[in-house]
């Protein structure tokens, strides 16, 4: 260890004893009260040492007033360089910055809010936009030139190169419009295998709802087709009573709400009343005597009895 190491860990000794001095920088810096005990010092090198107060700050907790002070050599006046405030070995600190973009969480969008999207975004790739679609009249092979000229011949009045403007129809550009691919970006493979992932954890094969629904979605009547390679996996849930209702389904999810799980039966119709006008009913005005519980007797046989 060399001589100057050595002279740099021993604190100053007129350094180390400017506590006051140190203490009426930092009492300037800071406001009334709030600079406390002196709580140690260090030595920065040759002739200069920082103390430490004390910060009663509210908020502060842990962080402490550091005061630097240096004397030149061979001198005996000491003077300050600086007065900060500095966080302690257990000082309350906020957390390490996150960015925004890895801080954001699907539904914190909201209205007016607006989302950039990075030019390197993986989830993206660019689309077609038709700066690379060689002319009409554009050198290729012959035997493709010959099978262009002859299928557009038969469209329109003539070949490419004799037309005022070249026919849109059959054109990559053309195609590229119907597909929907005109745009600037369009999803990449690795956007479309996301959305499906976040989808079918939503509301796929493997959730509670789908456990125990009676059939699948690709055999329900209120599913809605989609278009594109997500199609074949997914639709969107057009019934109201759905806990999925608006939402993009995998084909292999259903709920209690199929529309083949229980079709209500109509409900029985009573038959036809019969009224038959041909017959008379007799309905006698006053009962047989033999139609009561009670036989019926003479009045010799129930004097018999003791009845009066």
């Amino acid at each position: 260890m060399s001589a100057a190491t050595t002279r740099s860990r021993t604190p100053d000794r007129l350094c180390a004893e400017a506590v006051d001095l140190a203490r009426a920088a930092a009492e300037e810096a800071a406001a009334p009260g709030v600079v406390g005990e002196h709580v140690g010092l260090v030595s920065e090198g040759d002739r200069v040492v920082t103390h430490f107060f004390e910060c009663k700050e509210l908020g502060y907790r842990g962080w402490r007033w550091a005061v630097t002070v240096a004397r030149a050599s061979r001198a005996k006046i000491v003077t300050v360089d600086e007065a900060v405030l500095l966080p302690g070995p257990d000082a309350l600190l906020a957390p390490e910055w996150v960015p925004w973009s890895e801080r954001l969480r699907p539904g914190d969008l909201g209205p007016g809010d607006l989302l950039p999207t990075d030019a390197e975004d993986l989830r993206l790739e660019p689309g077609y936009t038709g700066e690379d679609e060689p002319a009409p009249n554009s050198a290729v092979s012959e035997d493709m030139a010959e099978l262009v000229e002859a299928e557009d011949a038969e469209m329109t009045a003539g070949t490419p190169a004799h037309l005022p403007q070249a026919p849109s129809r059959g054109s990559i550009a053309a195609v590229a419009e119907e597909l929907g691919m005109r745009r600037a970006r369009v999803l990449s493979r690795y956007g479309l295998h996301t959305a499906a992932d976040r989808w079918e954890e939503a509301y796929g094969p493997k959730t509670p709802m789908a456990q125990a629904a009676p059939a699948s979605c690709v055999s329900c009547g209120f599913l809605v087709p989609i278009g594109g390679s997500l199609g074949q996996a997914f639709g969107v849930c057009a019934n109201e009573f759905s806990p999925a209702d608006g939402r993009v389904v995998s084909l292999s999810y259903g709920c209690g709400g199929h529309s083949e799980a229980a079709v209500m039966p109509k409900p029985p119709q009573p038959a036809p009343p019969v009224i038959d006008e041909t017959r008379v009913d007799p309905f006698p005005l006053r009962p047989a005597r033999d139609s009561g519980s009670v036989p019926d007797v003479t009045d010799e046989e129930s004097a018999e009895l003791g009845h009066s």
